[in-house]
């Protein structure tokens, strides 16, 4: 595959190389690619990085639910077409946002170490100090993950749940501005991005919300073939955030989830053994991780499968269709 990488001149005259870095244009995502190219930089002094920012199909509808674009790529689309176009050399993504079936050519380089992944309520100021569970009957509160309102619902009857659209900066101005919601839910690792902890009111357990596959965790895509780019972003992956998100992705993958139906998870590495295993860049669930040994990267990807199967063979497979076709009248 023909190379992307171009020549600058730096302060003294030398040739410096360039690494394009592909990224949507919202704050949070700029923020979250910022974060990358700074590892990068770090590690690599000789390359000079330019980031490349563009709106996504996702970014642009804002009107209609996630669950109802009826599109797996919402969020990276856009990106992955300037990827193989050589536009770009690398693209950072929220890891939530990235299919389990990447487009061919296409492949997970590196998984950064995760942040929080629990789901976060942000609450009206004039409910500061509450919790869902303390808020009045009928209390609004916005959303735009199927995934969370299907689960919050059954955990607290009392309240309702009703779609909230936008970045992080337009959600919580429609929370604080109007009377609309009494509270939102967002991912607690991009408030904290944001500079924004102090905005969480509460965090949802897993007992009362199990969070998106893959949340909390950044990861960077790249062309399967462009070896020199592989190499250079393995070293940003986070061996224990790899296996668990393999485990995760697997698991959605059999089950067939997706934006369309409620699928969530929580997990904890509880042993990984470290002796090395054959470097030949084998895909796990879309990721390529050879600094990762193997059979612990097959071990992940089986049980992600064997809790699938496991959930089918108890009726998931029904679940999940009523779930499609409620989705699809609403």
């Amino acid at each position: 595959m023909e190379k992307t990488l171009r020549k600058t001149q730096d302060e003294n005259g030398l040739k410096t190389r360039v690494i394009r870095v592909g990224t949507r244009k919202s704050q949070l995502a700029r923020i979250q690619t910022d974060s990358v190219v700074e590892m990068l930089r770090k590690r690599y002094l000789n390359l000079h990085f330019e980031i490349v920012a563009m709106s996504t199909t996702g970014d642009k509808i804002l009107d209609t639910a996630l669950s109802k674009i009826g599109e797996k790529s919402l969020f990276t689309k856009e990106l992955e077409n300037a990827l193989e176009r050589n536009e770009v050399d690398l693209v950072v993504h929220s890891l939530k946002d990235l299919p389990t079936s990447l487009p061919p050519g296409f492949t997970i380089g590196a998984i950064c170490k995760r942040e929080n992944p629990h789901d976060a309520v942000v609450f009206h100021p004039k409910n500061d100090g509450e919790t869902l569970n303390s808020l009045p009957e009928k209390s609004v509160i916005g959303t735009s993950s199927l995934r969370r309102a299907a689960q919050l619902k059954r955990r607290f009857s009392h309240l309702e749940f009703r779609d909230i659209r936008g970045n992080l900066n337009t959600r919580l101005k429609k929370l604080d501005e109007k009377e609309d919601f009494s509270a939102i839910i967002l991912a607690a690792a991009g408030l904290r991005r944001m500079g924004w902890e102090n905005r969480i009111g509460q965090i949802l357990n897993p007992e009362d919300c199990l969070y998106a596959v893959g949340q909390g965790a950044l990861a960077v895509e790249v062309r399967a073939r462009d070896e020199e780019i592989l190499d250079m972003v393995s070293a940003l992956h986070d061996g224990e955030t790899v296996l668990c998100c393999i485990a995760e992705r697997a698991f959605m993958r059999h089950l067939e989830g997706g934006c369309s139906v409620p699928v969530a998870v929580s997990t904890m590495l509880k042993d990984s053994q470290n002796e090395e295993g054959p470097n030949d860049n084998t895909q796990y669930v879309g990721i390529t991780a050879n600094n990762i040994p193997r059979h612990a990267q097959e071990a992940a990807e089986n049980l992600g499968v064997e809790l699938a199967s496991l959930l089918l063979s108890k009726g998931a497979k029904r679940i999940l269709n009523v779930a499609r076709q409620l989705n699809d009248a609403r």
